[in-house]
């Protein structure tokens, strides 16, 4: 029987700098109350100076391995899942190797933007499905505060820093597991949400710098339409394929990025919110790094238990959307 594969153990860090939107109201042409009843975040973290994205990797890691009871050297591969590394080479994930160690075992990033973790979920999967990998680390960090606009009122009072991470190893159980992951994007509309400069197509130059090409961009308004209505046909979709109804449902992680696009998706399923994990008030939206945060969260506070059926489900640049749908 091919093994499903299960995940054994959760982490997850934050830094310790705080920034809540008072912050933005002494700067911006901006109020508390607009970001919260726009958003649902009160506050962000922000990494130090010094701090790096595999500083933030490394923690969430040591968490994950220290859950699931392994060290370091048991490893046979690491995905990360960013879209801010620590340089455009070599991967973060090379790096996070070095920090922790585990020498001379497969490493690399994948960047699907906020829905990067569940890519990585998916790749990850497969690679246990097929016997090639036995125990597998993947990390979902982001170090968004290094690409903003700090001007920028639609952009910078939205996200925040942080990691998460999550061991998998094969289970041979016919019903518990990963059960099913679920991958699409729409490169046509890229400009939604993108950061134009750093690649080839505009590479690092005083003009780039001058246009503030390295910061993110985000057409808010539109991509808030389009992923309520992705999002709410995805979840239903993936349930549909699994023939679980959504009253079977014991807990949904959704992507941090937006309260009333996470609770237009719970009432398409019926569900009330404290069956939802819910933390960007704190975090703000963390990219590829809320959903581990969140499901890391969840399971320490004990709010899923064995044979629960848990739907994990993203929306992000590329566009991309995702989900996942697993039994503890």
């Amino acid at each position: 029987m091919t093994p499903r594969s299960k995940i054994t153990g959760t982490g997850s860090y934050v830094p310790k700098k705080v920034i809540n939107n008072l912050y933005f109201e002494k700067k911006l042409d901006t109020s508390d109350e607009w970001i919260t009843e726009r958003t649902g975040i009160k506050e962000r973290r922000i990494a130090g100076r010094k701090e790096t994205n595999s500083d933030l990797c490394l923690e969430a890691s040591k968490k994950a391995l220290r859950a699931a009871g392994l060290k370091a050297k048991d490893l046979d591969m690491i995905i990360v899942a960013t879209m801010s590394g620590d340089m455009p080479m070599p991967s973060t994930a090379a790096f996070l190797q070095s920090k922790l160690g585990a020498r001379k075992i497969a490493a690399f990033d994948i960047n699907a933007a906020c829905s990067g973790f569940l890519y990585g979920l998916s790749v990850a999967d497969n690679f246990i499905r097929t016997g090639a990998v036995k125990k597998l680390l993947l990390v979902g960090a982001e170090m968004n505060s290094r690409f903003l606009d700090w001007e920028d009122r639609a952009t910078c009072v939205l996200f925040g820093d942080g990691a998460g991470a999550v061991i998998l190893e094969p289970t041979r159980s016919k019903t518990r597991g990963i059960l099913s992951t679920n991958l699409y994007s729409d490169g046509d509309m890229w400009d939604y949400i993108c950061v134009p400069g750093g690649g080839s197509n505009y590479p690092a130059s005083a003009k780039t710098i001058t246009e503030k090409k390295h910061y993110i961009k985000m057409r808010g308004n539109e991509t808030f339409k389009i992923a309520v209505r992705t999002l709410e046909k995805l979840v239903i979709n993936t349930l549909k394929k699994n023939n679980i109804k959504p009253s079977q449902l014991s807990m949904l992680i959704p992507h941090q990025a937006n309260l009333r696009i996470i609770s237009a998706t719970a009432k398409r399923l019926k569900l009330p919110l404290d069956k939802v994990a819910l933390n960007l008030d704190k975090y703000g939206n963390t990219s590829s790094a809320s959903i581990p945060i969140a499901l890391d969260e969840v399971v320490r506070e004990k709010k899923i238990k064995k044979d629960d059926y848990i739907l994990l489900e993203a929306f992000g640049g590329g566009l991309t959307w995702a989900s996942a749908l697993i039994k503890w």
